[in-house]
Formats: structure tokens, sequence, C-alpha cells
């Protein structure tokens, strides 16, 4: 780390720290305040409502001594403000049984009062006067009950105002045991970061000393935090390295320019013509064609042209009929090893020969259906080879009759090495040395919409199915043509 990325990062902690501290603090003495326009909030609202319950009870009088219109109007104005409050009552304050048995008293008071204005347009004397009384008794009531809540929410108000108090008083101690800790971290972060810049500094300078004796074997200068420091060490670290080697330059050019010399004549005993090994096979082969060893002649032959046709480029131009060529060669081949125990099969239609293809597509999984299928079976085995198209597709499918495989097996023979050998063994015997991996990314590349599935059963044998194109996006990869 930077040493400038860690003084910011330190001084970003101590600032978030003390944001935090204030916010803390800030926090408590907000909750203060909140609780405080709370309790002030609810006692007005219940001085209001008693106010309100005395006005209404006075424009009921009012009504009941002179039964007119303006009067009735007074009292319903009165009702209607006694209402809402009653009902901001009931939404902002949280239900308990007293402030329930409050809301009640309020109900039976405005119900008490209508009762009233009713017997007065009924002319009933009794029954107002009576009602008119116990509204009388009710808004006293309501005069008792308001005092009594007052002072629950007072006695209440204090006790949350004593544990504020305390949380507040608590807030300040942890403040202040918060700044005490970032002045000893302060100390603790300034000896240590001095430490960690001299340290390395003193080092330096010893090994530039010696270095500048002449003494260009001793160790290297470490640093363990990846700083400027490490990198100004590492960078003398690298310049002294550079020195010793240049002190070596002669005797090393010396000593590789002999190795060289071996090696070059090593290559050259090693290097073998291709064209004088074609040449000897074809002679071979006519000299067993006039002594009338025919199949020998045409074994020759066939390895001639599949050792031309592996040895040559892989990115030669290259159709689905030269791949059948040399399937049809390198079966000849294991045929004449195998004889009667394998059969090969083929149904090709001739339409789809000319169809481009990587060059050694088939034969890689002809050879793994001999080495992983039919190698091991004394008798009855089968390879077949069909080739079929239909409107858009080309359709090569490659199917054996032997042991398959189960799908470990196959999963390892799918992800073998582009250089032929899987994860455990080396492929040995066989021509091409291609894995199944290396074929099927080749036809990714050749066409990114062929495809290439692979089904084995154990004991019953493998089938490849490969589907190509007849047509490839035009700026495809032309690799293997």
């Amino acid at each position: 780390m930077k040493i400038r990325t860690k003084l910011l990062l330190y001084f970003a902690a101590v600032i978030v720290l003390v944001v935090l501290m204030f916010f803390v603090r800030e926090q408590s003495v907000q909750r203060l305040m909140d609780l405080r326009d709370e309790s002030t909030d609810y006692n007005f609202l219940l001085n209001e409502i008693t106010d309100v319950t005395d006005q209404t009870y006075q424009s009921l009088q009012i009504y009941v001594h002179e039964p007119i219109e303006e009067n009735v109007t007074y009292y319903r104005e009165d009702k209607q403000e006694l209402k809402e409050l009653q009902q901001r009552f009931e939404e902002r304050t949280q239900m308990t049984i007293d402030r329930k048995n409050y809301i009640h008293l309020l109900s039976s008071f405005l119900e008490l009062a209508d009762q009233t204005v009713e017997g007065v347009k009924q002319d009933h004397i009794e029954q107002y006067s009576r009602h008119l009384s116990e509204a009388n008794d009710t808004a006293t009531y309501i005069h008792e009950k308001t005092l009594e809540l007052i002072n629950q929410d007072l006695t209440a108000y204090q006790k949350l105002i004593s544990l504020e108090d305390q949380k507040v008083k608590h807030t300040k101690n942890m403040s202040t045991t918060i700044f005490i800790s970032i002045m000893l971290a302060s100390i603790l972060f300034a000896l240590w970061f001095s430490n960690s810049i001299t340290r390395p500094i003193d080092r330096l300078t010893h090994a530039a000393k010696e270095l500048s004796a002449g003494n260009y074997s001793g160790e290297d200068v470490e640093t363990s935090q990846r700083n400027e420091l490490w990198i100004l060490t590492h960078t003398f670290n690298e310049m002294k390295h550079s020195i010793r080697q240049s002190v070596k330059e002669v005797k090393e050019k010396a000593r590789l320019s002999q190795l060289v010399k071996e090696m070059e004549l090593r290559s050259l005993q090693n290097q073998i013509n291709p064209h004088f090994l074609f040449n000897t096979l074809n002679t071979i082969s006519k000299t067993a064609y006039i002594e009338d060893a025919e199949r020998t002649s045409h074994l020759i032959s066939s390895v001639s042209r599949l050792l031309r046709y592996n040895i040559g480029s892989l990115d030669r131009e290259t159709y689905i009929k030269d791949e059948v060529d040399i399937v049809n060669e390198y079966f000849f081949i294991q045929q004449t090893r195998f004889g009667d125990r394998v059969t090969f099969h083929q149904q090709v239609d001739e339409d789809c020969l000319y169809t481009p293809i990587p060059c050694l597509t088939l034969q890689p999984i002809v050879e793994n259906a001999f080495m992983h299928g039919i190698e091991e079976m004394s008798e009855g085995a089968e390879i077949t080879l069909n080739i079929t198209q239909d409107q858009r597709n080309v359709w090569i499918e490659i199917r054996d009759n032997g042991v398959g495989m189960e799908q470990d097996t196959l999963n390892r023979l799918m992800n073998e090495r582009s250089d032929g050998t899987s994860e455990a063994t080396e492929r040995k015997g066989h021509s091409t040395g291609i894995g199944i991996r290396n074929v099927i990314d080749r036809l990714e590349l050749f066409d990114k919409q062929s495809n290439v599935t692979i089904q084995s059963t154990v004991g019953q044998g493998t089938t490849v199915l490969i589907r190509l194109r007849k047509e490839r996006d035009h700026g495809e990869s032309d690799v293997g043509r």
C-alpha cells in the first residue's frame, strides 16, 4: 500500500470517528427535543379539548335558554370542533385504557348534548333538563380526566427525560473515550509510520555502501510493505543483480557459445528429409509391386500417403473428400493389422464431398474409435462412417460398437490437451497425436456454428456426430482451409 494511501485512510478513519461521535451526540439531543415537543403537543391538545368542551357546553346552555336558529348554529360549530379534536387525539396518541375511557367520555358528552337539543326541539322539559345535567357532569369528568392524563404524561415524561439524560451522559463518556483513543492511535500510528519509512532507508544506505565497496554478493534488501520504498528497494536489488550479472557475462557467453554449437550438431544429426523418406517408401512400394507383393505395395503406399497428409500444414485447403480418402488409407493399414477382427462401413453422400472442413478432423476421431473402442475386441468390431446432408447442414457420423465409455472417461477424453495427451496418460501408437478436444477447437475456429456431440454407452459403443453448415457467414475464420 502506498504511503499516501495510508495517510489518506488514517485521516479518513479519524474524520469518520469524529463525525460519528458528533452524530451520536446530536441524535441524543434531538431525541430529547422530540420528547419535549411530543409531550408539549399532547398537553396542549388535552387543554384545547377541555376548553372546547366548556365552550360547547356553554353554547348548549345558551340554546336551552334561548332556542333560536342562531344559537343552535353556534352549538353545532363548537360540537364539530370538539369532534375534530377528538379525532386528532385518537390519531396522535397511543391507545391505553385511560385514553380509551377519555374518548368514551367525549363521545358520551356529545351524545348527551345532542339528546338535550332534541329535547328542546320537542319541548320536553324533563328530558332536556336531565340530559343537560348529565352533560354538565360529563364535562366535569372530562376536566378531571384531562388533569389526570396530563399528570400521567408529565410523570412518564420525567422518567423518559431521566433515561435520556443517562444516555446523554453515556454518549459524552463514549465521546471522551473515542477522543482519547484517537489521540493514542495517532501517537502509535506516528511511531509505526516513521519506523516503516526510516528502517528501509537505513537498510538501503548500508547496502549502497557495501555495493560502492565492491561487495556484490550481499543479501538483498527486504521490506515487508509494498509501497514507494518497496519499489525503490526492489529497483536497488535489481540493479545489484544486473551488476553481478555483468561481471559474469564473458564466461557465460563463452559457455553458451559452446553449448549452442553442440545443440546445432545434435540438431543436424537428428534431421531427416521428409522427401527422401517419401521417395524411399515409393521405391520400396514399386519394388514390392514388381516382386508381385501387391498387398505389401499397397500398404507401403498407404503409409506414405498417410505420412505425407499428416506432416502437411494444418492450414491448407481441405475438403471432406480428402478426409474420407485419408481415413480409407488409415483403415486399410489398421485392417492389415487387425485382419477380420474389424469391419469398416461407410455411406457417403457424394454431394457433400467438396464441403470445406479443417484438415485432420476425421482421422483423429477414427483413431480414438480404434484406441478407446475396438482395440481390445477379439472379433466382430465395426466402425461406421456416414456422411449425409439436409438443406443447411452436412452431418458426419462416426460410430463404433466397442466397449463404450463411462461419463468420467468421456469427460477426460473431451478435456484432452491440444498436444494430444490426456491429464493422466500419453497417447502412444497412433499417427496424428491430435486429441478430440483439439478437433473440436479447430472446428469452432473454422465455423462458430459447427457442433460436435459424443454419445457413449458402456458395452454398446460410441457415436461422434459433427454438424457443419454448408454456407458459413462472410468474414468467419478460415482455419483448416
